[in-house]
């Protein structure tokens, strides 16, 4: 991480693509600080009450009556879903600075179309990741261990895997588009209330009370991607893009007339 920065830094530095967009340390580079915090807080916790909840189940899971299978099964799981997980991020990224550039433009419509266009993308490439991890349920094991019940489970936790990082790409291009309209501060409460008012009691439910499991504690994370599916759809749902373009432009310049392009 350290020597991407430090490459990266070098290229802005020296690229004659940012001649005109990087001049060097400024006082400017504070203006306006305040409202960029604003949204960089709530963007950070809404980021890490996903993460943490995640984390959280591998450590439930060494709470379980076999913790040195199910603590290995869960971890090769988190680290089969974060691995996967790039490429929607990359898309969620991508929507985030599309939506936000055109609502500033006051391009309503192109706001709009960007979000459905990611929508439809994160379906397809959620439908063949999962299509993949299916077909190789059987062997993705021995990538991890030689141990013949560490393999088995991994073959058994597979469809449910395919089903959360499915969801969790849709998730995440609707998420990205919600940071580029400016909804941390919403997204953030949907986050908290998804993953430990719902997601974290269903998986300990699950795990303890119904004795799944390790795949109980992962079927309590489905439980938290789908409350927070469901509420990010209604929220761009119910969007006017013509009045979120308005406000974006008056955060901008100030009071103006936007109208849909």
């Amino acid at each position: 991480m350290l020597g991407e920065r430090f490459f990266i830094g070098i290229f802005v530095n020296y690229s004659k693509a940012c001649k005109e967009t990087w001049t060097g340390p400024s006082l400017e580079a504070l203006h306006d600080i305040i409202n960029f915090v604003g949204l960089a807080v709530p963007s950070a916790f809404m980021i890490c009450f996903e993460y943490w909840s995640f984390e959280m189940v591998v450590l439930l899971s060494g709470l379980l009556p076999n913790p040195k299978l199910e603590t290995s099964v869960l971890s090769i799981s988190l680290n089969t879903m974060w691995m996967v997980y790039m490429i929607p991020t990359g898309l969620s990224s991508a929507v985030s600075i599309r939506v936000s550039n055109e609502l500033g433009a006051g391009n309503s419509q192109a706001a709009k179309l960007s979000v459905r266009a990611v929508f439809i993308m994160v379906i397809i490439e959620g439908l063949i990741v999962a299509s993949l991890t299916l077909m190789v349920r059987d062997f993705w094991g021995y990538l991890f261990s030689n141990e013949e019940e560490v393999i088995w489970y991994i073959s058994a936790m597979m469809p449910i895997l395919a089903t959360s990082n499915f969801m969790d790409g849709v998730q995440c291009a609707l998420s990205g588009a919600a940071r580029g309209c400016g909804w941390q501060n919403i997204c953030s409460c949907i986050n908290l209330v998804a993953y430990y008012v719902v997601g974290i009691p269903s998986s300990i439910f699950f795990a303890f009370v119904l004795h799944v499991g390790g795949q109980g504690l992962w079927l309590g994370i489905i439980c938290a991607l789908a409350l927070q599916i469901l509420l990010l759809i209604i929220m761009n749902l119910r969007t006017d893009w013509v009045n979120e373009a308005r406000k974006a432009r008056e955060r901008l310049h100030g009071p103006a007339t936007v109208g849909a392009c």
